[in-house]
This record gives C-alpha cells, structure tokens and sequence, in this order.
C-alpha cells in the first residue's frame, strides 16, 4: 500500500455492506463541490424525491443523516425522546437491543420486551404490553440482521397509535429488498441505511418522519441531545431555507442519488421479487445440504439469510476458505448465534442468480472436504429448479 491502495476484490454476501453496482461507484468519484452550491442543492432535491419513493411516503421531513444505519437510529431516538420519556422497545436481537441501548442513553425510561432469537413479536404480544402503561414511542427492528427474522410491521400501527404512542421502525436491512409502506402501515419515524439493498457504501442514514412525529420534536420542552442529529436545524438545510448546518458528504450523496436511480429504473415491485426469488433458490440450495434457516418459518428475511452451522462443521474454516479461495464473505453469527449460525446476505446489486450458484458450489465443495455428507451437486440442483420455475 505504499503506492497505491489496492483493495481486494471481493464478493459481499455477508450482513453488509453490499456489493456496490458500477454506476455507484462512478458516481462516487464525480467532482467534488460546496455544500450550498446550486447544483448540489439540485441534488438533494431530487435525493429527498427518491427517498419519499423508496419509503413509500409523501412525508416533508425526508432526508439523509451524514452517518451510517446507527446515525439514523440515534437521530429519530435523540429528537423524538426527552428525558424521562417512557419508550418500549421490542428485542429479539441484537438491533432490537442496540435501540433500547440507544434510548437509555438519550433518557429514555426503557421498557422491554423479548423474544427468543430468530423469533418475531405478535401484535398481541405488544397490545399487551402498552396496556401495562403509557408509551411515548415504541420501537420495533422489522429486519434483525442478526437473526434473519422479518417482522410484520402493518399490524402494529394500529396498536401503537390505540394506546397514544409513536411508532418507530429500524428499516436498515430491509429499505429496498423487501416492502417497506410507511404511510400505508401508519409508521410514525423510520430510518435505514445506504450499505444494505440499496448497494451504497456506508455512511448516509436515510430517515422520514410524518407530520404527528415532526410536531411532537418541535414542541419540545428541552433541546435535543445531540446537535449534530438536531432535526430542527437539519430540517432548514434540507429545506426551502437552506441554512448551513454541517458540511455534507457530498460525494456519498451522489453515490446515494445512484443507487436510488438504479432502484427506480427497476422498480420497487420488482427489486423486491428479485431479492425474494434469489432468497427461495438459496433456501432450496441449502436444504439439500442439510442446513437450516435460523429464523422462525414465515418470518424469514429474503436479503439476509441466517442460517444453522451444521453439526461437525467448522465454522472459521468454512468462512476462512469461502474467503481465500473463492473471494467469498459471508457473515459470523452474533450474540447468542455466535459459533451457531452463518449470516448470508442476498442484498441489493449481490441479489443475483450467478452469486447464488456460485456461493452454493463453492460452499458443498468445502462441506464435503470436512466430510459433511451431501450429493456432489445437489444443491446448485435445487436452485436451478427454482430459477426454472419462477
């Protein structure tokens, strides 16, 4: 690296970040200009456009937070949160407890409620818990990148707003792979990440709020924690306004309006059906090497894969040769997956047929060295039946 850098090639099947389509990566090294400059304003215009279209929402305060997925978690809890707000939060993995970390830290008094990993939360089960008392903002991860669990989000709102509260959705995984209806489902505050299906580098948050949630920041009894985070200023640079606030990753906003323009020429409806048909021909692949998904049946994420290390198998060596030998990541499990679970991400510009075939070949060569017991073949097999089929 003393000349030049000269990263790896590598292809990115693990949790994120994603493989980054071509035309991102281009956009990336465009000309740098000023942060209040015209055609950088242009920019964000048509940024916040395609955002509402993503999110599916027509709501003013849509923008990007300068920062990654957590940025974006951190601003919706700093600015909807005062000290001694009661929030509950639902956890079933890490993400989920990550938010109620988040809240704490803002003075939030937090209240939660669990499920087993790879598990997901019923409406029922949340009723119940709002009827204990009264919350200000509940908070929900629809896509737990640790577990692989999906979590229906439509049948919450109703609930949530019944019992006077806000509801608060972690779309970091699924923005862009999955449906994601904020107005429809009700959805108070959302925030996502660009390193996800959006197949962006990290370091932008895309958040919207609807009109109750911006009233409920504006009427604010204290400032927010965090001045960096702080929506009511960030609002007036976003903005008809256009007051400076901080200097914006310019370039990252490019790379941001890119992948949200590929998106838009394949449209949400079909990104969708790709991420979930690739997610069925991988599913098919692995059953037929005997390996299981983490996730409970029905509740299973189409872009992230979890999924259970079979008994014998090395899991370091199984990643470690995946890497060296084929260029391959995939994801370690986390927290109580730790050692117990693979996490294959099938995100964005990685969601495609020859990624799944090739992970699939590669992988039954290296369970069969380890002596793991599967028919040469079987599950690049499987797959192709469901390609054949779609």
């Amino acid at each position: 690296m003393k000349n030049s850098l000269q990263p790896p090639l590598r292809l990115l099947m693990g949790p994120g970040p994603s493989a980054i389509h071509p035309r991102v990566l281009a956009a990336l090294a465009k000309p740098t200009v000023g942060h209040l400059d015209p055609f950088y304003l242009q920019v964000m215009d048509e940024l916040q456009g395609m955002l509402r279209t993503a999110f599916r929402t027509e709501n003013h305060l849509t923008m990007a937070i300068s920062g990654t997925g957590s940025a974006g978690m951190e601003a919706t809890i700093v600015n909807l949160i005062e000290p001694g707000d009661p929030m509950l939060v639902c956890v079933n993995g890490v993400f989920g407890g990550r938010m109620a970390d988040v809240a704490g830290r803002a003075g939030a008094d937090v209240t939660t409620i669990s499920r087993p990993w790879g598990e997901v939360f019923t409406a029922q089960e949340i009723e119940q818990a709002l009827s204990q008392r009264s919350f200000k903002v509940v908070g929900i991860v629809m896509a737990e990148t640790s577990t692989g669990a999906s979590q229906p989000i439509q049948e919450l709102a109703d609930v949530v707003h019944a019992a006077g509260g806000l509801l608060l959705v972690d779309a970091v995984t699924s923005l862009g792979g999955m449906p994601v209806e904020v107005d429809q489902w009700g959805i108070d505050a959302i925030y996502s990440g660009t390193q996800k299906c959006l197949s962006c580098p990290p370091g932008l948050a895309p958040i919207s709020l609807n009109t109750k949630a911006v009233e409920v920041i504006m009427s604010r009894k204290s400032k927010v924690q965090s001045w960096y985070l702080d929506l009511t200023m960030l609002a007036n640079y976003w903005g008809q306004d256009r007051v400076y606030h901080h200097t914006a990753p310019i370039n990252m906003t490019y790379g941001l309006l890119e992948a949200l323009s590929l998106l838009q020429e394949e449209g949400l409806e079909a990104a969708w059906q790709r991420h979930a048909l690739n997610h069925q021909a991988l599913k098919a692949g692995l059953s037929a090497l005997g390996i299981q998904f983490a996730a409970q049946e029905g509740h299973q994420l189409p872009m992230l894969n979890a999924v259970r290390i079979p008994s014998g198998v090395d899991d370091k060596e199984v990643r470690g040769r995946l890497l060296k030998e084929f260029g391959i990541e995939i994801g370690a499990g986390l927290g109580e997956f730790a050692g117990k679970a693979w996490r294959i991400g099938l995100m964005g510009h990685a969601s495609r047929q020859e990624n799944v075939l090739l992970f699939l070949a590669s992988l039954e060569q290296i369970l069969m060295s380890q002596g793991h017991a599967a028919d040469a073949g079987a599950s690049v097999a499987a797959a192709n039946q469901v390609y054949a089929g779609q």
